[in-house]
């Protein structure tokens, strides 16, 4: 009987490590879908890189490599997340159903994406104010701006738009929070 208590109580506590933080209480529909994905249930004790994408613009390219970190890492709790959004320069002025298609057929494009939102400014989403204050004020500066959120929903790093997704330091970044957590030791503080 003692081992089944003292189970329980590790099943409690791993499940309270990974309870949904503030940041990720959000939900979203998926590029050109009808039903809201809540990121709380689908992503809390995840590791995240967030992105803002456009499909015109110089770092569009970037899609093939954040599919590749996508599908390196996913089995191990990651996930790229990907928001479009026409705040910089108009480079992303499709509907929904244009941009999925653009992604999908000309990068393979399965990590998940979102609803088009604003990522900048007064206008800007709930979601990506919070992660704005959450790396002390630093708001995507143009498309394809990364904030990396640990297992716990805590922002430990943004990179800018000229940062690739395979960079050695995003990258060691990744592993290190995807090691941490599966270590049991916490999160990696950049």
């Amino acid at each position: 009987m003692p081992r089944i208590l003292f189970a329980l109580c590790l099943l409690a506590a791993s499940a309270a490590s990974h309870a949904c933080s503030d940041l990720l209480s959000a939900e979203f529909r998926p590029l050109a879908g009808k039903e809201k994905v809540d990121l709380c249930k689908t992503y809390a004790g995840k590791v995240l890189l967030v992105v803002n994408t456009a499909s015109k613009c110089g770092f569009t390219p970037q899609y093939d490599a954040l599919e590749k970190l996508h599908a390196t890492y996913a089995d191990r709790g990651f996930a790229v997340l990907g928001f479009p959004s026409n705040d910089f320069a108009g480079q992303e002025p499709g509907t929904e159903a244009e941009i999925r298609e653009f992604c999908t057929l000309t990068y393979g494009v399965k990590f998940p994406m979102f609803e088009k939102v604003h990522v900048k400014g007064e206008d800007a989403d709930p979601f990506y104010q919070k992660l704005a204050a959450a790396s002390e004020g630093r708001a995507p500066t143009w498309n394809f701006y990364k904030y990396l959120i640990d297992r716990n929903g805590n922002v430990v790093a943004d990179f800018a738009s000229k940062v690739k997704p395979d960079d050695k330091a995003l990258v060691a970044k990744i592993e290190a929070l995807i090691d941490a957590s599966e270590e049991g030791s916490g999160s990696v503080k950049h």
